[in-house]
């Protein structure tokens, strides 16, 4: 088996599914924070974003779409494919990408 990447220092996790195809239903495989921004879109599409406090979520989706979510919870995971988060329109804290 070998070992999943980004393992540091030698500690390896086994990972029964490593050889298994990972779809958009499949559990997040990494993260990324976000910082919202006007003019910068994200590194990566999400598969979906996790929100640490409540708030208002303005998103550009993949399309191209933008969008507006008013009153997202907190510690919710909400499953939307975003290319960027927008700074202006957008109240919710500790967001995290996952893909």
């Amino acid at each position: 088996v070998r070992p999943a990447s980004g393992v540091l220092q030698g500690k390896h996790a086994m990972d029964e599914f490593e050889d298994h195809q990972s779809g958009l239903a499949s559990p997040a495989e990494a993260a990324q924070a976000i910082t919202p921004s006007d003019s910068l879109a994200l590194p990566r599409v999400t598969r979906a974003i996790y929100v640490g406090g409540t708030g208002n979520l303005r998103v550009m989706m993949r399309s191209g779409d933008v969008a507006s979510f008013a009153g997202v919870q907190a510690g919710m995971v909400y499953p939307l494919r975003v290319a960027q988060v927008m700074a202006t329109g957008t109240t919710a804290t500790g967001l995290v990408g996952l893909r």
